[in-house]
């Protein structure tokens, strides 16, 4: 099953289905929600974060049976999370099969552009993020200029002799978003042929913030793999920010293997 679009084929499915952009997005909701993983809430949510250039990024919450309902990824935060991890810029578009949920509304006010984001449902079009939410609490109040999906350079040191695996890891820590406490983190998930990775994301609000292995599982689950299929495991992370607890809290129920953690500065 696809998790992405890239422009040439939406144009080309447009032109076969003569239909416009959103109502394609809007057609193709059934096969996103397909990709949730839901033992808890047996309740499918599928969502398409179309960004600038209309590259089409699935995505599905995504739930664990054994960890704590807050390491749940929401279906918004899996799309976003998954067109970040694929190298996307800027979203314009949010399609999502029901209404976002309010920690949804404030993870997608992190991104730059929030105030012309346009969410889309099965009944109702073209309507601005900030529709949802009003009075809203954004980087702006607390003076950031980073926005999350900037490309970002964080201010941390590579330690010496870290193979491929770790050098996954800290490449995503280095660009991961945390403006709020600095506290960097990035995990690499190695499948002997594909090493998939995920960087921490923060939220003004903090709450939202998604940790980097819930990126890291997102995208593996969106490409076809299990956690199963990952042979190593590797957190490369800042010691303040609770990293490596809340990291092996999850990796212990849905990894078969043991997490390594690399300290940064």
């Amino acid at each position: 099953m696809t998790s992405f679009l890239n422009s040439s084929d939406v144009n080309q499915k447009i032109a076969d289905f003569n239909q416009d952009k959103i109502a394609l997005a809007l057609s193709l909701l059934p096969e996103a929600a397909k990709l949730a993983v839901v033992p808890v809430s047996q309740f499918h949510v599928g969502a398409i974060a179309i960004d600038e250039d209309s590259n089409f990024y699935f995505g599905a919450n995504q739930e664990c049976a054994t960890a704590s309902m807050g390491q749940t990824v929401h279906a918004e935060q899996s799309a976003i999370s998954h067109a970040w991890q694929r190298g996307a810029k800027r979203i314009t578009d949010i399609v999502v099969n029901y209404t976002p949920c309010g920690h949804c509304r404030q993870f997608l006010n992190e991104l730059r552009g929030a105030e012309e984001l346009k969410i889309h449902l099965p009944h109702s079009r073209d309507n601005l993020l900030s529709s949802y939410l009003p009075n809203s609490f954004s980087p702006k109040d607390l003076d950031m200029e980073e926005r999350l999906l900037d490309h970002l350079d964080n201010p941390i040191t590579e330690p010496a002799g870290l193979d491929k695996v770790a050098q996954a890891a800290f490449q995503a820590a280095k660009s991961c978003y945390a403006p709020y406490s600095k506290a960097y983190a990035g995990v690499a998930l190695d499948l002997s042929d594909e090493i998939i990775t995920g960087r921490y994301a923060e939220n003004a609000a903090y709450n939202p913030t998604l940790p980097p292995l819930q990126v890291a599982i997102n995208l593996l689950r969106l490409s076809g793999h299990h956690t199963k299929d990952v042979k190593r495991a590797v957190l490369v992370c800042t010691e303040h920010g609770g990293h490596q607890e809340m990291t092996n809290a999850l990796w212990e129920q849905v990894g078969e293997c043991k997490l390594e953690t690399v300290f940064v500065k």
